[in-house]
This record gives structure tokens, sequence and C-alpha cells, in this order.
């Protein structure tokens, strides 16, 4: 991991430390690969080939690591460059850079990737990426004809795949579309009988915020598998299903040495909301010395303020016609 550091690399300094490989990179000089220009860019595409393949993997890690604790750092143009980088495992950690992205331009990129590429591990993480444009797509921030485009792939990834990880990545993209075919997918995931598939299904369950899962999702709370059984709390939280708090209150009274668990649960109660969460959750901050988990209980009660401002002006907005019939009912009571 590097430092932050103030100092501001030129290209040539750069390509020389990427180049040599018996001195470990600068403190810093990842920031030089944010907000990139063009030009260096441009230098930097002849270069890169030439870089030893662990440094080119260590740094877009780097990038990755240092991405998702500070979004004002925008490593896009040069993960873009790196969806062509000759090594696999490279090209997969460009495309998790991608992930948050919500530029419509990258969608044949990621296309290409998923439908072209040689190697499953990176078709698996197009998959994936390509889950924010279902995303965008039902809110219609995207171009109708591109979301299309989209989901054809996805589905297309979905059946007839030969590879297990690029369908269930397929799936839980698709977890966020409202096409009707997907509730039929998710049923046939949830079915089988392999644990895999089965918290694919609960991840897709999830993201479409569809009430019909909720009963599915709350059975597998006490699957033997944790893996499994953290999808499902998380699949709980996504929903806000209020069945599901009682279940949680229990799991976290009674402990767990199961960190992701008890991390998943704290999180799922932050989104369901209701009474008892606040107090719960202020009482762990309270008991503990850790501090990322102190750092994850704030977020989480950050997370509960707004879930709770959110219901709070949905109560508020009152469709109009709604007022109109309440006020009449209010008038006629006198």
């Amino acid at each position: 991991m590097y430092a932050k550091s103030q100092h501001t690399y030129e290209f040539d300094a750069v390509k020389a430390a990427l180049l040599d490989n018996e001195s470990p990179l600068p403190v810093g000089m990842v920031y030089y690969f944010s907000d990139i220009t063009t030009e260096d860019l441009h230098l930097m595409a002849s270069v890169w080939p030439q870089v030893w393949t662990e440094r080119r993997r260590g740094l877009l890690e780097d990038m990755e690591n240092l991405a998702e604790g500070d979004t004002l750092l925008n490593f896009d143009p040069f993960a873009v460059m790196c969806l062509e980088d000759e090594d696999p495992v490279a090209r997969t950690t460009a495309i998790r850079l991608l992930w948050q992205s919500q530029n419509e331009e990258l969608v044949p990129l990621l296309i290409k990737r998923l439908t072209d590429d040689p190697e499953p591990v990176v078709r698996a993480a197009a998959a994936s990426a390509l889950g924010m444009f279902v995303y965008l797509g039902e809110l219609e921030e995207i171009k109708a004809a591109t979301y299309q485009q989209v989901l054809d792939c996805l589905i297309k990834a979905h059946l007839d795949s030969r590879d297990r990880q690029v369908r269930r990545r397929a799936l839980e993209a698709l977890g966020y579309a409202s096409h009707p075919d997907i509730p039929d997918f998710i049923s046939r995931a949830f079915e089988k009988n392999d644990e895999e598939w089965l918290q694919s299904a609960l991840f897709a369950m999830g993201r479409s915020y569809d009430k019909r899962w909720t009963e599915s999702v709350l059975e597998m709370f006490d699957h033997p598998d944790s893996v499994v059984r953290c999808e499902a709390i998380r699949a709980a939280g996504e929903l806000e299903a209020q069945a599901a708090r009682e279940l949680l209150f229990d799991l976290l009274e009674e402990g767990t040495d199961d960190e992701e668990l008890y991390y998943a649960a704290i999180w799922a109660l932050s989104k369901i909301g209701g009474d008892g969460v606040r107090q719960l959750i202020e009482l762990a901050l309270e008991d503990t010395d850790d501090m990322d988990e102190v750092l994850y209980l704030e977020e989480a009660l950050e997370n509960l303020d707004f879930i709770e401002q959110v219901n709070q002006f949905d109560l508020l907005n009152f469709d109009e016609d709604d007022l109109e019939d309440w006020l009449e009912e209010d008038e006629g009571s006198y």
C-alpha cells in the first residue's frame, strides 16, 4: 500500500521506476495514475507491456484498494487501457476498477470482455461490472438500446456460457432487471442442490427488491454454510425485510465468531431499521475498542439515518389524488 504523497511525478520518472525491477516503486507514485492526462496515458500505453507482470498486477491492486477508500481518485482511463493487458489477472483487476463507473461508453468495452475474452475469470468480472448498467437501465439513466444490449448479452451468458462462474455472475448482474424471465432464472438457481448457485440466487434476490423472495431468503438464515447465511442476511437487508429484524437481533444477542456474519447482520439491520436497531448498534459501538469495527458501526448508523430520512419523506410524499381524497374525507367528517 502507498501513502499519499504531494510529490508530482513526471512521465519519465514513472517510466524509469516502473522498469526498474530491482527497486520498489516510490511511495505515492500510484497517485500519478489518477486523472492521468491523455498525453501521459498515450505514452504509458507503449511502456506498460514492458513492465514486469507482477508489478502490473500489484499496481492495479493498489489502485483498486485506494479507490475503495477515496472516491475522488479516478483511475478509469488507465483501467480502460489495461483492459487490453496480456495478463488475465491484470485485465480482471482493471475491470474491478471500473465497477463503480457509470460511463455508458464502457458498455461496449465490457461486452467485448464478456463475449470475446479467452479467460473465464475475465468474462466473469465483466459480467459483474455490467450489473451497474442493468441498474442504470432500470432507472432509465442510459439509452434504452444500450440497456437492451446489456440485458441480451447477460442473458445469453447466463444461459449459454460453459463456465459456471460466468453464468453465476451474469445472474447476479441480472438481479436488478425487471425482465420477465429473471425470476425464473433466480428460482432455478435457488432450487439447485448447489451452495454456490444458492449464493448467487440470494444475491440476485436482494438486488431485485422484489418482496416475493422474502420467505425464501429467511429460510436460508439457518443454512449450514456460513457463506449462504451471509448472502441471505445481506439479501434480507436489501429487501428491507421487516420479518428478519428479530432473527437478526437473536443472532447478534447469541454472538458469533464469524466476523463476516456479524458485519452482514449489522448492515442488514441498518437497512431494515425499526424499533431497537439504533440502540443495538449504539451499544455495540460503546462495547468495542476495535477501530475497524468502530468505523463500520458508525457507517451503519449513518446508513440508518439515511434510511429513516427516506422513510419519513415517503410518508410525507402524498400522491396528489390521494391527498385530494384525504382532504375530502377530512372535510366530510365535520
